[in-house]
């Protein structure tokens, strides 16, 4: 994006990405479908390194739904095994990401996941946590609805437990339990592939979220595709109920 068109724009502080339409790039290209799981993850990556470097202040990124275990062992296991080159990448670039002030979150519930990739992610979140430029978000075995069963059941405990009165439960005690609390709202979710829905992503968070869905498929997301996103985000009038 040009500097000077970014000078003059509010940028968004948290965007989301709906990482779609990797099976159908494959497909596209007589390809497995892991190969477009591959070329997806190239895309998250240079994308994070972007929005880094525009100064996001948190992206997040749907990477396996709960619903995704229903799709074929193979593929299921492709995936997994992308994720643990990713955590082993992270760990090699170190460095770089710390100089990027990068800090790596994983929302969602991992302890269905196999066990080295549950000290995986907690390793680098470990590594990570004291940065504060741009936090990345990875949604891994992730559900919208789910998430706000969890944050229902963290504070009925708090009641039974006399820690709070039923009153006392607001839009933001939920926010402050679910995974992304602490972090702004995301403003812009973009969902690239073709499809027009949001598919149990940060439904509670996207109350307000500004909306782009795109015919582009993720792998050919590229940095030019987030600059036009930005200028369309910053072109709506957002109201948030007013007028």
């Amino acid at each position: 994006m040009d500097k000077e068109i970014l000078k003059e724009l509010v940028l968004p502080r948290h965007i989301g990405f709906i990482m779609d339409g990797n099976g159908r790039w494959a497909q596209k290209r007589n390809l497995e479908r892991s190969e477009g799981h591959k070329a997806g993850a190239q895309a998250f990556r240079r994308i994070c390194d972007y929005a880094s470097e525009l100064g996001i202040e948190a992206v997040t990124f749907y990477a396996f739904s709960t619903e995704n275990w229903k799709r074929p062992q193979k593929e299921v296991d492709a995936i997994m095994n992308l994720f643990r080159e990713f955590l082993e990448e992270a760990q090699q670039r170190s460095d770089e990401n710390e100089e990027r002030g990068v800090s790596i979150r994983f929302i969602g519930d991992k302890s269905v996941l196999a066990p080295d990739l549950q000290a995986l992610f907690e390793r680098c979140e470990k590594q990570t946590s004291s940065k504060n430029r741009t936090i990345v978000n990875l949604a891994v075995n992730y559900g919208g609805r789910a998430e706000i069963v969890r944050a229902a059941k963290r504070l009925a405990e708090k009641v039974a437990a006399g820690e709070i009165e039923p009153d006392g439960i607001t839009e933001q005690s939920i926010s402050e339990e679910l995974y992304t609390a602490g972090q702004p709202d995301p403003d812009l979710i973009i969902r690239p592939g073709g499809e027009n829905r949001i598919s149990n992503f940060l439904i509670w968070q996207s109350a307000y979220s500004e909306f782009l869905f795109t015919q582009t498929l993720w792998p050919d997301f590229y940095e030019k595709d987030l600059d036009e996103a930005i200028i369309e985000f910053c072109k709506r009038n957002r109201r948030f109920g007013g007028i």
